[in-house]
């Protein structure tokens, strides 16, 4: 297999239940190929660099090997390989999100300063 659609890899290496939501969240720009949008029916080959964003985490993973079937996940992480990167930034976002609102505490409405650290916060969060 030289190439598959990119909503049934998504679908086989697991990131999406069903092929619909892996639709879906390309035609929303979830999903980047390359840096650039992408639509459900483009052809990925291996080695190519995708961009997906589930929930609040980003991914950022090369496609390792192709398949257009569903397998069980020890097999569906074969499939590709995140970048050290991805997972660093991954770690990071997680770690901020744990310390909650960068330790802003008010009583009420935020004051001009605690709306600048909520901000700067939030920048940190989406990289």
């Amino acid at each position: 297999m030289e190439k598959v659609r990119l909503d049934k890899w998504l679908w086989a290496a697991r990131f999406f239940k069903t092929r619909s939501l892996a639709k879906a969240a390309i035609e929303g720009g979830k999903v980047q190929c390359g840096g650039e949008r992408c639509k459900a029916a483009k052809e990925i080959r291996a080695g190519d660099e995708l961009a997906i964003r589930c929930g609040y985490d980003v991914r950022t993973v090369v496609v390792e090997a192709l398949s257009d079937v569903r397998r069980g996940a020890p097999e569906a992480q074969k499939l590709y390989r995140e970048t050290e990167e991805s997972i660093r930034q991954r770690e990071e976002a997680a770690n901020l999100r744990k310390a909650g609102a960068a330790g802003i505490k008010t009583d009420g409405r935020p004051t001009k300063k605690q709306r600048r650290d909520l901000a700067q916060w939030q920048d940190k969060l989406n990289f």
